[in-house]
């Protein structure tokens, strides 16, 4: 069975008290809250440096069953002239407790520099760096690419090979490649408004909606900006979906409407 998830990035942000969080949750408890109000959250702070092994199981403890954290490769891995020297980043990324995250740990997303030009040969001696189990435990992986050269066939089939996902970019002046590669969809949607209540439009809601059932069907939405030509899957795809950026202060609004839309 495939599932759709929604979040957002991160849980800590001081304009979310009062607005998002009830005025006098202690600010310990915010995770407890957001995990139970959201399906799964990115967390941001693992691309900007190692995070401790006890926070990855207390956030683990922190959260429901069924929640999903995706965790945000470090920089030290992809903002690097040659990708193909990444290995040992690689490795200590993944020894650094974030397997203790255990049936919550979700996709990682490798996020790359707009200045990023797709270089083959460097970039599938990447692709093989990335492993596909940890200590027995299956690993999902997703590039998000954000400069025009990577919007070419050569670049949809090679990560197409490896069963690793590009990120869908929403709204925003990032390349849009909504190509399916993976067994599952990747996508971070960056359009929330401060003049809209729930972030975007309620038609805006519903579109996105209506992508996020696609994916999880197996299809492939028809209004979004694709490199290759569609492929359908009769076995559906978990989708992860994540509204970022934009007019911060209302993407846990706009999340919860999505969420509240595909039950």
């Amino acid at each position: 069975m495939s599932h759709i998830r929604v979040g957002i990035g991160g849980w800590t942000f001081e304009p979310w008290r009062g607005t998002f969080y009830p005025k006098g949750l202690p600010q310990k408890r915010e995770l407890e809250f957001a995990s139970r109000a959201l399906t799964s959250i990115e967390v941001n702070g693992t691309y900007y440096g190692s995070q401790k092994p006890d926070s990855f199981a207390r956030w683990h403890d922190e959260t429901p069953d069924d929640f999903v954290f995706a965790l945000k490769g470090p920089r030290f891995v992809t903002n690097r002239r040659v990708l193909a020297e990444a290995g040992s980043s690689i490795e200590r990324f993944f020894a650094s407790g974030v397997l203790l995250l255990r049936d919550k740990l979700g996709p990682i997303n490798w996020q790359f520099m707009g200045t990023k030009a797709f270089d083959r040969d460097d970039f599938a001696a990447f692709l093989k760096l990335l492993p596909r189990t940890v200590e027995g435990r299956a690993i999902r992986h997703a590039v998000e690419v954000r400069h025009e050269s990577f919007r070419c066939a050569e670049f949809i089939d090679l990560i197409a090979d490896h069963g690793v996902a590009v990120v869908t970019a929403g709204d925003s002046k990032y390349p849009q490649i909504a190509d399916a590669t993976a067994p599952f969809v990747y996508a971070r949607i960056m359009g929330t408004t401060e003049n809209e209540a729930t972030g975007y439009s309620s038609a805006a809601l519903a579109a996105w909606a209506d992508r996020a059932r696609a994916w999880s069907r197996g299809g492939v939405p028809d209004d979004l900006q694709a490199v290759s030509k569609p492929k359908q899957t009769k076995a559906g795809r978990d989708v992860f979906l994540y509204v970022i950026s934009g007019f911060k202060e209302r993407n846990p609004a706009a999340a919860m409407s999505l969420i509240e839309r595909l039950r």
